[in-house]
């Protein structure tokens, strides 16, 4: 299912000069069957903004090589931007009123950064309202990320997330609790998933609630569930579209500001993530610091290129797996017209025909 460039955005181009199929506009309009047209709602920070928008796109523009797929970037006002961030968003991002008039079949929902004790108290709290309220009547189904999971089930159902004892942050083992559900068709039984975050909702907590829990780890905790429907919201609590870097990435940020002072500890590792040789290079670069500081001397350079050749990526097949599982799925139920979210026959409570007898899936 290749990604369609119908708009200039960097990234489209960048993943194109990387190898993955991305057609021209003039290329696709010759293609003769029905496009998607997703929302991607992206809500990070600006240090992560780019890099999360490059991949969750690259995770649906590989997931198929049959359908085409119209990403449509936009975020939520209220949001403290850097001039380069909001030029690109200015630029490159659309609004979510042109969305409601265009009518979409999927929409992905990331996390973000938040700094009030309650959810409800943030920025965002009532446009992502607004969208999740919208999404769960007009769209096919609608994917949210970490942060987003919370704040979705939150206002859904009045599901309170707790915090952790200490940040949940490392690669962990998963088995699927559903192996028939069609999301998690061809994959694995077992695989990782990176998970990054100081708080969690339960699995106790999600099935009181209703939902229905897909993939889960005894270390990591729920990584899919889904909406008692199985699949008009589908939440996530790890992060399929890291790279094989991006914890790396995370700890040498968290080294930095243990340098800089604004953390009180040096941060441990990302748990299950280092082999032996990674974990001997960051614990001597640990013994550094400490002496640096100690004396007063220059900080050496955090040694990243040296890690990288020991970090490996043990998720992304499997999560390529489950969004070609979820497109494809969004792709046959999905009503011709973008604007309503379903082929007659349908039902809207139980599209995937799981929660009653027979197979409704067209």
């Amino acid at each position: 299912m290749p990604l369609v460039a119908h708009t200039p955005l960097p990234t489209l181009e960048h993943l194109r000069q990387h190898g993955q199929e991305v057609l021209s506009l003039e290329q696709a309009l010759k293609q003769d069957f029905r496009e998607l047209h997703i929302g991607f709602l992206n809500m990070m920070p600006d240090a992560a903004f780019q890099t999360t928008e490059l991949q969750f796109l690259r995770l649906i523009g590989s997931s198929n090589q049959i359908a085409q797929f119209y990403v449509y970037p936009c975020t939520v006002p209220g949001l403290s931007r850097s001039k380069e961030i909001q030029t690109h968003i200015d630029k490159y991002y659309t609004s979510f009123e042109a969305l409601k008039e265009d009518g979409l079949d999927a929409l992905i929902i990331t996390g973000a950064n938040v700094a009030n004790p309650s959810l409800d108290q943030e920025p965002f709290w009532m446009s992502l309202q607004e969208i999740v309220n919208w999404a769960t009547v007009n769209v096919t189904s609608t994917l949210s990320s970490c942060l987003s999971t919370h704040a979705i089930a939150k206002s859904q159902s009045q599901i309170e997330r707790k915090s952790l004892p200490h940040k949940r942050w490392g690669v962990y083992n998963h088995r699927i609790t559903q192996t028939d559900h069609p999301l998690l068709m061809d994959t694995n039984t077992r695989f990782d998933v990176p998970h990054s975050r100081h708080n969690d909702v339960s699995r106790a907590q999600f099935e009181a609630a209703g939902y229905k829990i897909l993939v889960y780890s005894e270390e990591g905790g729920v990584h899919i569930a889904v909406s008692p429907d199985q699949f008009r919201l589908v939440f996530l609590q790890g992060h399929p579209e890291y790279d094989r870097i991006s914890l790396l990435k995370e700890y040498k940020r968290e080294i930095n500001l243990f340098i800089s002072g604004e953390r009180e500890d040096y941060p441990p590792h990302p748990e299950n993530y280092f082999n032996e040789q990674a974990a001997k290079i960051v614990d001597y670069y640990q013994e550094l610091v400490f002496a640096a500081l100690e004396q007063g001397n220059p900080i050496a350079e955090f040694p990243e290129k040296e890690i990288k050749p020991h970090l490996d990526n043990t998720w992304r097949d499997t999560g390529r797996a489950f969004f070609n599982n979820w497109l494809g799925l969004v792709y046959q139920l999905t009503d011709v017209d973008r604007k309503i979210p379903f082929v007659p026959g349908i039902d809207p409570n139980d599209p995937l025909g799981l929660n009653n007898t027979g197979d409704k899936r067209r």
